[in-house]
């Protein structure tokens, strides 16, 4: 039935919607038709869109002297100072000073690389884990084919 009346509102026989179901039950299969769209929509595309949201703003509220960030429009520098909603970073050489606003941040290089680095730290722990367990595993198959042949 769902079906039907979908192919009857995007094809317009009305007449055989009104014939085969009563007008309430097609205008409650439209509603429910707009419900799901609306989740669909909602689930897709607002609520990682406001979970990204979420973690800029804890990035940039997480910001500290000396980190390297990376600007929306693509200057790269150290923060030196930071004030309530602006954010002084030191790029190049010649140490030019640059005021910027918190939400002209758009990455924080050492944050980034400190996950980095604990990423590749637990990947190592996990391969030398299977390792002893490899190893510990090969150990008892050794001495339960020695004792078999005692």
């Amino acid at each position: 039935m769902f079906l039907q009346t979908a192919l009857n509102m995007f094809g317009g026989n009305a007449a055989a919607s009104s014939s085969t179901s009563g007008s309430s039950s097609s205008g409650l299969s439209m509603i429910l038709l707009l419900g799901v769209m609306v989740a669909v929509m909602y689930f897709t595309t607002i609520r990682p869109q406001k979970k990204r949201q979420k973690e800029e703003q804890a990035m940039r509220d997480n910001l500290a002297i000396g980190d390297e960030v990376t600007t929306v429009g693509g200057i790269m520098g150290r923060v030196v100072t930071i004030k309530e909603d602006s954010v002084v970073i030191e790029t190049g050489a010649d140490r030019t000073k640059i005021r910027f606003t918190r939400t002209a941040i758009g990455t924080n290089n050492t944050q980034q690389e400190k996950i980095e680095a604990e990423r590749a730290a637990a990947k190592e722990a996990q391969d030398a884990a299977r390792r002893e367990r490899a190893e510990a595993a090969a150990a008892g198959r050794k001495k339960s084919k020695k004792n078999k042949d005692e």
